[in-house]
């Protein structure tokens, strides 16, 4: 899962206004109803009438977004939408995940080297039945032929999820973007500590395929990803993790992949071997900032004071997932989903608004 500034609203409507059919039969027999009720009664019913009609319109009026125009031949853009075609809907080892490739034709891709194709970005997809509209990460961007590959989890009240969930290869939907989730700047940051849970690791794999796995150049940067799922089950494919765990394997300098899990059960996305059967607490956060106490275990047990990172340390973390999870790990967001105080473990240990980022 990824979140965007300013996420489209959706409205739902969920009373009902009726006029029982035995309160109809009533009107229609009072013989003995005097002028002024009479008024009173066609007065409630055009009330009745035009407060449906008032609530109607405010809850299927379009948004500027979801109103936005459909342009076929134009190159993908965040202003309005661009019609897209289920290349592939693979399903994975939980029945409520898979794994979806759009694509768009290679003329409307826009030129790869603009900034807004530098991770990390998200589109938006339009739910065409109810008109409402969800981001989602694409795993690896775009490639010049105009594909773009996600894991989509599909939620009980999820409605575009379960849509996108429903459509078969050769389906068209429409998008839009793309949009920046977060500005990624090569070369300043040594450490890069990524958080997440769920699909809430989907950014990350953009961020990584960008600057490790899709460069051939070495970076300075040493990346660190911390990922929690319910189950084995519930953990990216195989065709998303493998990439990663590889490379950390071939280069542990430049990368570290941390996998945990809730509970156990069968998964062909990982070795039992490399899951840690735990939550993300504060002492793997610690361990992933190279932050453990060095000082002898007499002194550990007589103090109660908590290691904290130095505000001069050009080292950045990165949380995603759920809500729970972000507000445990560095605080809940703010009002209107901005940052909010730097709070959680990462609060504890002396993390500034510099070196920490919500997603």
């Amino acid at each position: 899962m990824s979140r965007v500034s300013g996420i489209t609203r959706t409205l739902s409507c969920n009373h009902r206004i009726s006029i029982s059919h035995a309160h109809i039969r009533r009107l229609s027999t009072q013989k003995d109803a005097t002028t002024g009720r009479t008024r009173i009664s066609s007065l409630y019913t055009l009330g009745v009438a035009g407060g449906v009609g008032i609530i109607s319109a405010y809850f299927l009026w379009p948004d500027a977004s979801r109103s936005a125009p459909t342009y076929k031949d134009a190159t993908l853009s965040p202003s309005y939408f661009t019609p897209a075609q289920v290349l592939a809907s693979e399903p994975c080892s939980h029945p409520d995940y898979r794994l979806i490739t759009l694509g768009i034709p290679k003329q409307l891709v826009p030129s790869l080297e603009q900034t807004a194709l530098s991770p990390i970005w998200s589109i938006f997809i339009k739910d065409d039945d109810i008109q409402v509209e969800r981001p989602y990460t694409p795993l690896t961007g775009i490639d010049e032929e105009g594909r773009m590959k996600f894991w989509i989890k599909k939620y009980p009240k999820g409605e575009v999820g379960r849509w996108i969930h429903s459509k078969h290869v050769g389906d068209s939907v429409e998008i839009r973007g793309p949009l920046k989730t977060w500005p990624w700047k090569d070369g300043v940051w040594d450490e890069v500590v990524m958080v997440s849970g769920g699909t809430g690791i989907t950014p990350f794999v953009q961020l990584l395929h960008e600057t490790l796995l899709s460069s051939e150049r070495r970076t300075k940067t040493r990346y660190t990803l911390l990922h929690s799922s319910h189950s084995p089950t519930e953990l990216p494919s195989h065709d998303v993790l493998q990439p990663l765990l590889s490379h950390a394997q071939a280069r542990p300098d430049e990368l570290k992949v941390t996998l945990f899990v809730n509970s156990n059960d069968t998964s062909d996305s990982v070795g039992q071997s490399d899951l840690q059967m735990k939550r993300i607490d504060k002492p793997e956060i610690i361990r992933a900032l190279s932050l453990e106490d060095t000082r002898p275990w007499w002194k550990r047990i007589t103090s109660s004071s908590t290691p904290t990172v130095d505000s001069k340390r050009k080292v950045l973390v990165l949380v995603c997932g759920p809500d729970s999870m972000i507000a445990a790990i560095a605080g809940p967001f703010g009002r209107n989903m901005s940052q909010g105080p730097i709070g959680g473990i990462l609060g504890e240990l002396g993390l500034s608004s510099q070196q920490v980022w919500k997603l």
